[in-house]
């Protein structure tokens, strides 16, 4: 047994997150859940993606939801 605890984005691109949150919730309901532009105004995987890569919070705040999600399920 390891004695650091397992780290659930261990391998998980940014990529690979966005896309699985974005097909289980959809734009609007990324929207809704973290309120950035990127998500509501003409949204899209490359552009969310460029700005989550230069805005540290926000791609916190998305590790965080996918993390939840990944419990759920």
């Amino acid at each position: 047994m390891s004695a650091t605890p397992h780290d659930p984005l261990h391998g998980v691109t940014l990529e690979t997150m966005l896309t699985e949150l974005q097909a289980h919730y959809g734009w609007d309901g990324l929207a809704q859940r973290i309120d950035i532009r990127c998500f509501k105004s003409e949204p899209s995987i490359k552009s969310s993606l460029t700005f989550l890569r230069r805005t540290p919070w926000a791609r916190q705040k998305v590790e965080a939801l996918f993390v939840q999600l990944r419990r759920r399920g």
